[in-house]
């Protein structure tokens, strides 16, 4: 039965597609260039990056996929969000300073400067295909379940609503209209989540109850190490592995600290986005657990199966009074439109300045941007298209977004973080463990697929397919840094332009833009002592949790 919405509810829903258009087309009415249109003028302060990396990072796979997780496992999948914020701090500390010092516009324009053009290619490709494969197929796959559930309609007609209200204000305003939309967005996403954590976690009769009413092994987040999901040995290394990828490497999250307006201001808000990424595990996979108790109880649906992919939907419609139905209904709205946003920006982005461009590099300033607009309407047109088949994505869908991840991330991963650290790493041994990375990752995601189906019985293959896709993903990133030292021995050493301002040891060697080359020191002081916190605090968690 689908929820009776009050005015109030419909009030709150509507005032916030009135701020996200507002804001939209109060931008659309300036004169952009590509440096405004695709990197906000790169003048958006500390506080709205911070807040445009976690909205643009939380959608409605995370509402779905970590309360639906937290009821079958418990809280151990919440090392992803807490490793979030290490390898936040890791993009600040470590990659931000060569990223903005560059001047690049795009993660594969920085492998080109490291490496060559090839590796660039490999990276724009790779990325454009894999935001619309697995990206928007599953924010709306999420968005669909949570919708059908909650507001009554199908997966269509959401799909397309959200795709195209979405569409509008990229296409308008460009990344100065998605950051700031992303600033509403996070406060309203917070604010609905941990309303319905608390009503929920009052509806079971507080934590002694929850905790009473759970099994003891649901509050760990280190499992053993038989664990078919998150043991131990996987979960202390293989984030950080799929985290310094999508934290540090990917599009659609580096590009928000490009647009910074400096150093300084990037830096503090890699930070203040690790310690908003403290808070997924008590708002949105803490319901998970909540839901168990309360069914445990027989106050959620008594007598009834609830699917992983159900829980919060169930939880939205069974507990929230009016007004707050609203308030949640619009924060997984702006869940999703912020990643949706960051998808189409970043993607267009890649389109532009990575395949357009480069075809035609005395292109106009107002063909940069009218192109931009042009493939964010592809990319939304394209959207629309896969609707259809995301009905056939996993039931644990995190755990599917994971698991793909995983098979991606290793060899990009090494090539930037080896990059960064070992000069004599070169453009051939990049190359070998790009492509030998990604036949790889898709041997292992094929065969998995074949598996459930036709079960093989070659021991091996048995072995390399039913690994923990964390275990295969640090076996991946091990032989891809193995295979980086021995190509890149093996083969000439990098030219010195290759080098200079793009690794650890040669980063004074060339003068780049004042603006961004020097830190301020008293910036400089409080964000190393706001990172320390942020370590100490986590550090502190993983104990209590342990």
């Amino acid at each position: 039965m689908n929820l009776e919405f009050s005015f109030l509810d419909y009030a709150i829903i509507g005032a916030y597609f009135l701020i996200v258009f507002a804001i939209g087309f109060y931008f659309a009415r300036q004169e952009r260039s590509s440096t405004e249109y695709f990197l906000a003028g790169r003048h958006v302060g500390w506080f709205a990056v911070g807040a445009s990396l976690f909205a643009s990072n939380i959608s409605t796979e995370h509402f779905i996929g970590l309360s639906g997780t937290g009821y079958v496992s418990g809280l151990a999948t919440g090392n992803f969000e807490w490793s979030a914020s290490i390898c936040l701090l890791i993009l600040g500390w470590v990659f931000v300073p060569f990223y903005l010092k560059s001047g690049v516009f795009t993660m594969p324009e920085f492998l080109e400067r490291r490496y060559s053009s090839a590796s660039r290619w490999y990276l724009s490709s790779v990325s454009i295909i894999a935001y619309i494969l697995t990206k928007i197929s599953v924010h709306l796959f999420a968005a669909g379940i949570l919708l059908k559930q909650v507001m009554g309609w199908d997966i269509y007609t959401s799909s397309i609503l959200l795709v195209v209200v979405t569409g509008i204000y990229t296409i308008a305003g460009g990344m100065s209209a998605v950051i700031y939309t992303e600033l509403i967005q996070t406060f309203i996403l917070l604010v609905g989540a941990i309303a319905l954590t608390w009503i929920g976690l009052d509806k079971v009769g507080g934590w002694s109850e929850l905790v009473a009413n759970v099994p003891a092994g649901h509050f760990e987040m280190f499992k053993p190490m038989s664990d078919p999901e998150f043991p131990w040995t996987g979960v202390i290394i293989a984030p950080y592995i799929v985290g310094i990828w999508y934290w540090c490497t990917d599009q659609s999250i580096v590009q928000r600290v490009l647009a910074a307006k400096n150093i300084d201001h990037a830096k503090s808000g890699t930070v203040m986005a690790g310690f908003l990424k403290i808070l997924p595990v008590f708002i949105l996979v803490l319901p998970g657990l909540i839901a168990y108790a309360l069914q445990q109880k027989g106050m959620l649906l008594p007598g009834q199966k609830i699917s992983p992919n159900d829980v919060y939907p169930v939880m939205v419609k069974t507990l929230l009074p009016s007004g707050f139905r609203g308030l949640v209904v619009a924060s997984l709205l702006a869940a999703l439109m912020a990643s949706l946003a960051a998808v189409f920006n970043s993607a267009s982005t890649l389109m532009t300045i990575d395949v357009y461009q480069k075809f035609r590099p005395e292109a106009s300033e107002k063909s940069l941007v009218n192109f931009g607009r042009i493939s964010t309407v592809v990319l939304v047109a394209v959207s629309l298209f896969w609707v259809p088949l995301v009905s056939v994505l996993s039931d644990q869908l995190y755990v599917y977004l994971q698991s793909v991840q995983g098979y991606i991330s290793p060899p990009i991963a090494c090539v930037f973080l080896v990059g960064l650290l070992w000069p004599r790493a070169n453009a051939k041994g990049a190359a070998v463990v790009l492509w030998t990375g990604f036949v790889l990752g898709l041997l292992r995601f094929v065969l998995e697929i074949i598996h459930k189906s036709s079960p093989f019985t070659n021991p091996f293959l048995r072995t390399v397919i039913e690994m923990n896709f964390m275990h295969f993903a640090i076996l991946l990133f091990v032989i891809s840094i193995l295979l980086l030292i021995v190509v890149s021995l093996a083969t000439e050493r990098p030219a010195q332009e290759k080098l200079d301002g793009m690794t650890f040891e040669y980063a004074r060697n060339v003068e780049l833009n004042e603006e961004y080359k020097i830190e301020r020191p008293a910036h400089r002081q409080q964000n190393l002592v706001a990172s320390a916190i942020l370590g100490v605090m986590l550090l502190v968690l993983w104990i209590v949790f342990f």
